[in-house]
């Protein structure tokens, strides 16, 4: 298994717990309910997202009989989809809790357009991939 394929299902695991934390602390208290944009975003890009991606590189070229297109577009998009949800979900809290500073929906948006990029990589390298001549 490649290292980013592994990458990709351990960061999978650490986000399923984190989403899991966030909705114990909801259902504790349900001030803590502006939280949820955080807890679903762990849960479908972190726990979802990032399973699907370690596993679609490590089983789908398989299956079809091909080699990946590109391990290193692979270990890019490991970067900018982990970057991108920390990113996002960091600035979308500290605009949450600090409105006035315009900086932190811009750099929200940043990160969320940075996860964007990520998942069009994950696209291009598996069609990229199945679509290919080779093998």
């Amino acid at each position: 298994m490649d290292r980013f394929v592994r990458n990709f299902i351990m960061m999978s695991i650490v986000y399923l717990a984190l989403a899991a934390f966030f909705g114990v602390v909801m259902l504790a208290n349900p001030s803590y309910l502006y939280l949820k944009f955080i807890h679903s975003h762990l849960n479908m890009l972190g726990w979802v997202s990032m399973m699907i991606y370690g596993v679609g590189y490590h089983i789908l070229p398989r299956f079809a009989g091909k080699r990946l297109k590109s391990v290193k577009m692979g270990e890019v998009q490991f970067y900018l989809a982990n970057i991108g949800l920390v990113g996002m979900l960091l600035f979308y809290a500290l605009q949450i809790n600090s409105p006035e500073v315009v900086l932190y929906k811009g750099l929200s948006v940043a990160f969320g357009l940075m996860e964007v990029a990520s998942i069009f990589l994950f696209f291009y390298n598996m069609l990229a991939t199945l679509f290919s001549k080779d093998e």
